[in-house]
C-alpha cells in the first residue's frame, strides 16, 4: 500500500511492508509535461481484480497490460493515463486468504475509437445483465486472460471533447491615430452633486444642534431651585 504526500518542490513516497509493516520513505522530484497532442479523446477505465497497485507499477506489467488491451481495443497507439486503488474508490479490504487482492482501477486512452466490444460491454444491456448478476455483453476473445482479470461490470468508457478557448483581448498599436481627439469609450452624463453635499452636511449638523439644545436644557433648566 502507498501513501503519497505532495508539495511544490517534490513528492514524498512513503510505503510500507504488508507483513513486517517496516516503512521506507523517498523523495522524488516529479517534472509534469503535457502531452503532445493534448488529452486522448477515447479513455476507458478497466477494473484489474486480481492485482495491487503497486503490482500495476512497473513500466513491463502495463506493457503486457497494454499488449492485451490492444487486442480488445483494436487499437495500437493505447497508453496509461492513470492507475488507481480499488480501496481509494471504496472498495474494501481483502480478506488475507487465498491470495485475494484489492484490485486495480486502470484508465488507458487512444484517439481511436472504441471497439464494438467495448461499446456492447458498456451499453444500458450490459448494465443490465450486470445488475441482474448474468455475464456482460463482452462478445470478443478476452485477451487479458490468464494475466489480468478484469471486472467487465465495472467498464467505464468516457469520450473527451477538447474544451474551446475564449478568445483573448486585441491590442492595438498603443498609439492614437490621426484625425480627432481622444473618444471614451463611454460617456458619463453629468451629475448634480449639490443635493448630496448638502445631506451630507446639513443633516449631521442639525442633529448636532439638537444634542446641544436637550444637553443645555438638562443642565440648566432642570437644576434644583429654578
Amino acid at each position: 500500500s502507498w501513501h503519497l504526500w505532495g508539495s511544490l518542490s517534490g513528492l514524498q513516497v512513503l510505503a510500507y511492508n504488508r507483513h513486517t509493516y517496516e516503512t521506507v520513505a523517498q523523495r522524488l522530484i516529479i517534472t509534469v509535461i503535457p502531452a503532445p497532442g493534448g488529452e486522448p479523446p477515447y479513455q476507458g477505465e478497466f477494473l484489474v481484480g486480481n492485482r495491487n497497485v503497486e503490482e500495476l507499477l512497473p513500466a513491463a506489467t502495463q506493457e503486457i497490460f497494454l499488449q492485451a488491451m490492444a487486442g480488445v481495443w483494436d487499437q495500437d497507439d493505447l497508453h496509461v493515463i492513470n492507475i488507481t486503488s480499488a480501496l481509494d474508490r471504496g472498495g474494501r479490504v481483502p480478506l488475507p486468504i487465498e491470495g485475494r487482492k484489492e484490485g486495480v482501477y486502470v484508465k488507458v486512452g487512444s484517439r481511436g475509437a472504441f471497439s464494438p466490444c467495448l461499446v456492447s460491454a458498456a451499453s444500458p444491456q450490459s448494465r443490465f445483465r450486470c445488475s441482474l448478476g448474468q455475464q456482460p455483453l463482452a462478445s470478443c476473445y478476452d485477451t487479458f486472460a490468464p494475466h489480468f482479470t478484469i471486472r467487465w461490470c465495472n467498464l467505464t468508457l468516457l469520450q473527451v471533447w477538447p474544451s474551446p478557448t475564449a478568445p483573448g483581448p486585441v491590442w492595438g498599436s498603443g498609439v492614437l491615430e490621426e484625425g480627432g481627439d481622444f473618444q471614451p469609450p463611454t460617456e458619463v452624463p453629468p451629475r448634480d452633486l449639490l443635493p448630496g453635499y448638502l445631506v451630507t452636511l446639513l443633516v449631521p449638523l442639525a442633529v448636532a444642534v439638537l444634542l446641544c439644545l436637550l444637553l443645555g436644557h438638562l443642565m440648566c433648566c432642570r437644576r434644583e431651585g429654578v
